[in-house]
């Protein structure tokens, strides 16, 4: 899943596209490297960032939407506003990538009516926008495995079929938490991540970044991680780097092939 962010306040400043020519000539770019779906938004996720209005969300998306389904590009809306979500589905965007739970009813039905995919991201708030702060846990599978069951019931009991999850690796990371544990944590979660199954849905991760490790080689992360993403058994890697994570597991599909059989 490649990430193409229409908000200038976007974390990740490669994944900007400013106007509607950008975003069309990234999500082309990044599907013809390897990207099965291209993500968009137009509101960053961090809690300081501006706000976005619902007009001019769906005033942004629409015609971003409309024009690479027209290419043949399936495309996820990353939104927590149900008439955002709304609009989307009807312009023809086959996931939602939900980053809230405020009017979550609403929004799996109306997923289920357009027969799309839900991506359900980890928000102990209302939106990713809430200014909380994650705990970091010992084991932070249990609290997600909690977090996760009753809203996959839900989702399902209004008719939505496909879902991943997605732990939220990249929200809710307060500046008095150490980059470095924040890192170990997120190396933590992407291993671990095959003991989600038992919630009958596939993983949905984002690369990490870990900028105090890599620092001005920041950029080839997302590689990295998704080495522990493929080990850990993430099925859909969300990244801004597509070509060097589609190389990276490539390059493991290939090693995969020559190792030994266990006795």
């Amino acid at each position: 899943m490649g990430v193409v962010n229409l908000s200038r306040d976007s974390t990740y400043r490669e994944s900007i596209a400013p106007t509607f020519d950008d975003a069309i000539r990234r999500s082309l770019i990044m599907h013809a490297q390897g990207a099965h779906v291209i993500d968009v938004g137009a509101e960053s996720s961090r809690a300081d960032a501006a706000r976005a209005g619902v007009d001019r969300q769906i005033e942004q998306l629409i015609p971003v939407i409309i024009s690479l389904v027209e290419r043949g590009v399936p495309v996820s809306v990353e939104s927590y506003e149900v008439d955002v979500v709304r609009a989307a589905l009807h312009a023809g965007a086959s996931v939602v990538n939900l980053t809230g739970t405020k009017d979550e009813d609403a929004i799996y039905q109306a997923i289920a009516e357009h027969g799309a995919s839900l991506v359900m991201c980890f928000t102990p708030g209302q939106t990713v926008r809430d200014e909380l702060e994650v705990r970091i846990h010992a084991d932070p599978i249990p609290p997600l495995t909690e977090h996760f069951a009753p809203r996959i019931e839900r989702a399902h009991s209004l008719g939505v079929d496909s879902i991943s999850v997605d732990p939220g690796l990249g929200f809710f990371y307060g500046s008095d938490i150490d980059p470095i544990l924040k890192a170990q944590h997120q190396a933590q979660v992407l291993l671990h991540s095959f003991r989600l199954r038992p919630l009958g849905v596939p993983v949905c991760q984002i690369m990490p970044h870990a900028f105090d490790v890599f620092q001005e080689e920041f950029r080839t992360a997302e590689g990295v991680f998704a080495v522990l993403g493929k080990l850990g058994g993430v099925g859909i890697m969300r990244v801004h780097e597509v070509p060097r994570v589609v190389a990276t597991l490539r390059m493991m599909d290939v090693v995969g092939t020559q190792l030994p059989e266990k006795s």
